[in-house]
Formats: structure tokens, sequence, C-alpha cells
């Protein structure tokens, strides 16, 4: 259990070796998930977004595929990820398409109302308060712009809340939780959507 504990641990800040193989599987392990996630962003065409919580990278290169006149921002709080998402999106950031920036959710060193959309894959149950990270998210965001929220978790799952009891800092939240926590950070026009088969939930805010 000690080394498995160790490893899953890396799901909420990925560093040294562990993190590494974590890193190299979060990418692929999670795809399915975000396309997913991905196809609920209809009529939107945003020019500037901003995923938080990048992890390998991966989700923000396909937010600027989807959206080929956008420009991105991509925040982690692993220097770690911050590396592996800066290799992946190479040629975005050399197009000038995509910064890759170290930062904490909490406490976003990001000019207020400036993007169109933000994104959180896979990383809100390691955030300190979801009320006060949902409110710098809404501050960043222009007015109109949307907030969307993919979680492998719907917070009621077992295998989710077994992980959540190794994993340090892990929250498992259901959709209802998520939807109060937007409410109180001042968002609106909140929908959700549950996978057929699987725990899988997508919510989407506005601002």
């Amino acid at each position: 259990m000690g080394l498995f504990k160790d490893y899953v641990n890396q799901t909420r800040k990925p560093e040294g070796k562990l993190g590494k193989m974590m890193l190299n599987g979060m990418n692929s392990g999670h795809a399915k998930m975000a396309d997913w996630g991905l196809s609920h962003l209809k009529n939107i065409a945003p020019e500037m977004l901003v995923d938080l919580g990048c992890g390998g990278g991966r989700n923000v290169g396909e937010l600027l595929k989807k959206y080929p006149a956008a420009k991105g921002t991509a925040i982690d709080y692993s220097e770690l990820s911050v590396a592996k998402a800066s290799e992946y999106n190479s040629e975005l950031i050399s197009a000038g398409r995509l910064v890759v920036k170290q930062g904490d959710v909490s406490s976003l060193e990001l000019p207020d109302s400036t993007y169109d959309l933000a994104t959180a894959f896979e990383t809100i149950y390691f955030w300190p308060g979801l009320e006060k990270c949902f409110a710098e998210v809404a501050r960043i965001l222009k007015d109109g712009g949307y907030f969307m929220i993919v979680n492998e978790s719907d917070g009621t799952d077992a295998a989710s809340l077994k992980f959540e009891k190794i994993i340090d800092g892990m929250k498992c939240y259901t959709v209802g939780q998520i939807s109060e926590a937007l409410k109180a950070a001042g968002f609106r026009g909140i929908k959700t959507d549950h996978h057929n088969s699987k725990p899988w939930i997508t919510v989407l805010a506005k601002k």
C-alpha cells in the first residue's frame, strides 16, 4: 500500500520520478472523459481561454484545436506539470497561442475580466475551498464567459470515494455541491450532465 499510496498521491501535485510516471499516464488515461466533457461546449467561440490545473497539457491543446482562432493560458500548481504541459504543447507556445504558467487557483496571478472560457478537468478535488477558488475564476472571466468543470467522479461512486481516503487533500464533490458553490461565487445558468454509463460529470456555468 505504501508505494501505491505514494503514487496515487501524485495526482494532487506531481513531483519527482513518481510524478513523471503519473503525468505520462494522465494525458492518455483521461482523454475519453475529457473529450466527452469538451463535447458540451456548443455555440461558444472564445478568443481567450484558460485551463486550470492543466496537468500534462493535453486538454488545453485540444481546446486550441477546437478553437483555432483562440489563444490560451494553462495553469498548474505543480512545476513538473508546467514542464510537461509546455513540452506537450511546444508548437502552440512557439506559435504564440499558448502560455503555460505555474500558479495557485485560490490566488490567480491573472488579470480581471480577460477570458471567455475557463476549464477545469479532474482538478477541483484538490482546490482549497470551492467558493473561494470559483470566485477567482469568476474574477478572471469576462461577463458572459463560461466555466466548465469535468470530473471523473460524481461524488458518490465507490472507486473515487476509496481514493478520497488515501489521497491527501482530495474531496469528491456531487453535482449539487459544485452547483451551490458556483452560485455562491456569482455564476448563473448552471447546466449539468451525468454520463449515461459512468460516474463522469460535466458542469457548465456562465458568469
